[in-house]
């Protein structure tokens, strides 16, 4: 036998180069078209996964930096972005989180000294931002319920004492009119989004989101998105009052849930009728003797700088008396209401619908609930109903006040005369007030999870959204 004869590689190439040819040609096409797509971002703005910081996504971060002034005291927020507006974490937190005490309003007489109670904060928020990305970060004050409660003449001094700061002394990027007194309604506007946010709802047909309802201490907020049929049957409203139709825009694109693109937002605001302002509306309905305070005290209730008598009946609370005192104190059956549905005080109530159905409540509700034992506090976002404020009222209502206090230790002292006046207020407000069915599920929540954190479901990461988004 003849010996074989050895081919080398290159022979074989040789041989085989039209085959090669034309295996290897398409494939380096497809490679190259590969090379060429755009990359898929990693969530997009609906989605609620937080994406890790670090220095490699330097280039597709934003931040914003938010004030909330408080009456009790000011609290700033710093959140960070990537390109599709997810959050971001700073350090292990989704945001930066500080608070001091008094509010900017302890400050009345001295505006300069308002401003400067900010510094410690508004360093501390900076020393987080990269020196790069400073002079690309807004940053907001939103006054509250503290500086309403001024007057428009020396709450503009303040403003512009902490305009004057940011201005100066400040490496942000800041406009004169993002400092101001947060009306109600942006703030109902802005703890929408935020919920809708965190919730992965943002960009959904107005039917998919959740409406929210925040009760606070001097007003309660009320948003949902309506339909856009809905949005055009609003009422007009005289020239010294919002508008019941609130827009935003969010990533340079109008925001009005009407549809997956364009939504229309009802939000109102009610000034009184907060938790502790309408303990103090109930209290001038009863005159000496009040059903809705528990039985054997006496005392003074002190709000917005007025003390009331805040003595029970000598029968004791009762319910069924106290339900009737809170729907006077809510002005239920207002003679000015002239729209065919209205909410308490004759005001539109935006014809209720898909965007309401899924109610977040938030603040005192859950505050009381979980006080008053209804709820498990450690649970962040819990499922209710209604009706568990009116059971859980009309025990404690029954109670005299030393009897409430060996029941509800986790109702703190000053509290605890009132616990049935604010659970009553709380089921007639959503019950008569916002005609919502005692049965009806709703959600009561103090944080929602995003991602691997929990986030505080509070109106200035909704504001910080707006801004980061505007172009």
């Amino acid at each position: 036998m003849k010996k074989a004869r050895r081919v080398s590689v290159s022979d074989m190439i040789h041989r085989f180069r039209s085959v090669i040819l034309i295996i290897a040609v398409p494939l380096l096409l497809v490679s190259f078209v590969f090379f060429l797509m755009p990359r898929a971002p990693m969530m997009s703005f609906t989605g609620r996964k937080a994406v890790p910081g670090g220095s490699g996504e330097a280039r597709s971060k934003s931040y914003a930096v938010v004030f909330d002034a408080g009456s009790s005291g000011s609290r700033v927020h710093v959140y960070c972005f990537d390109e599709n507006l997810n959050l971001l974490h700073i350090g292990e937190k989704l945001e930066l989180f500080e608070q001091k005490k008094p509010g900017l309003s302890f400050y009345a007489k001295d505006p300069k000294e308002a401003a400067n109670s900010l510094v410690s904060l508004l360093e501390k928020a900076e020393n987080v931002v990269p020196m790069e990305l400073r002079q690309k970060t807004p940053v907001r004050v939103g006054a509250t319920a503290g500086l309403r409660a001024l007057g428009a003449e020396s709450s503009e001094q303040i403003l512009q004492a902490v305009r004057d700061l940011l201005q100066h002394n400040s490496s942000l990027k800041f406009q004169p009119d993002w400092v101001t007194v947060l009306d109600g309604t942006r703030e109902g506007a802005f703890q929408w989004v935020t919920i809708n946010y965190l919730l992965g709802k943002l960009g959904m047909s107005y039917a998919n989101t959740v409406g929210v309802v925040d009760l606070g201490g001097g007003s309660v907020q009320m948003a949902y998105a309506i339909s856009e049929s809905d949005g055009k049957k609003a009422p007009p409203v005289s020239d010294e009052k919002d508008s019941y139709v609130k827009q935003l825009f969010l990533k340079g694109t109008k925001i009005q849930p009407i549809c997956p693109q364009v939504w229309t937002l009802i939000c109102r605001f009610y000034l009184h009728y907060g938790l502790l302002a309408a303990r103090a509306e109930i209290l001038k309905v009863t005159g000496d003797g009040s059903n809705c305070i528990l039985g054997g005290y006496n005392g003074l209730y002190n709000y917005g700088g007025k003390a009331y008598k805040a003595s029970s009946s000598p029968s004791g609370a009762s319910f069924s008396k106290c339900r009737d005192v809170a729907v006077k104190a809510l002005r239920i059956n207002e003679p000015e209401c002239t729209h065919m549905k209205c909410t308490f005080g004759g005001i539109w109530n935006g014809g209720g619908g898909d965007g309401q159905k899924k109610l977040f409540v938030s603040s005192f509700f859950f505050d009381r609930a979980a006080e008053a034992g209804f709820i498990d506090r450690n649970n962040l976002v819990v499922t209710t109903k209604p009706s568990e404020f009116e059971e859980t009222a009309k025990r404690a209502c029954k109670m005299s006040i030393q009897d409430a206090n060996a029941a509800y230790s986790l109702v703190q002292g000053d509290n605890l005369p009132y616990l049935c006046m604010d659970l009553v207020y709380q089921y007639t407000l959503l019950v008569d007030g916002f005609d919502i069915d005692p049965n009806h599920e709703i959600t009561l929540v103090k944080k929602v999870k995003y991602g691997d954190a929990f986030v505080e479901a509070a109106w200035p990461l909704g504001s910080a959204i707006e801004v980061a988004s505007s172009p």
